[in-house]
């Protein structure tokens, strides 16, 4: 059974710096691509970051482009966000994700954590 579990997230101010974990398990974590996403309230989930499962290429949303940083641990079968200059419009879940291929599809992406709140305050 797939399993990926989210970590880190809470209660931050705004220009402040959280590091999301993700740990995997039941699966060959070198063999996925892993991605972050973000949902606010009533809207649908919006892309993160993702890094690929070869080569660790990367790839950002243009809105954390510069503040947030993907990174993989195979050894521990981890996936990290570490997130910088935190923002109020930065608040909403975070979800991990695993996928065949590193998109910014939702759709592409198989496997989902249950997602963990990051809230940053003005």
């Amino acid at each position: 059974q797939v399993r990926l579990v989210e970590s880190g997230g809470g209660l931050v101010q705004a220009g402040d710096s959280l590091r999301l974990s993700c740990a995997a398990s039941g699966l060959t974590f070198s063999s996925w691509s892993m991605a972050w996403f973000r949902q606010f309230p009533g809207k649908e989930r919006e892309f993160v970051a993702s890094i690929s499962r070869t080569f660790g290429t990367t790839m950002y949303a243009d809105s954390v482009k510069g503040r947030f940083t993907i990174s993989r641990d195979s050894a521990k079968n981890t996936v990290y966000l570490q997130t910088s200059s935190l923002k109020p419009e930065d608040t909403a879940v975070y979800y991990c994700a695993a996928g065949r291929t590193s998109a910014s599809r939702a759709g592409l992406y198989d496997y989902w954590g249950q997602g963990i709140q990051v809230t940053v305050s003005s």
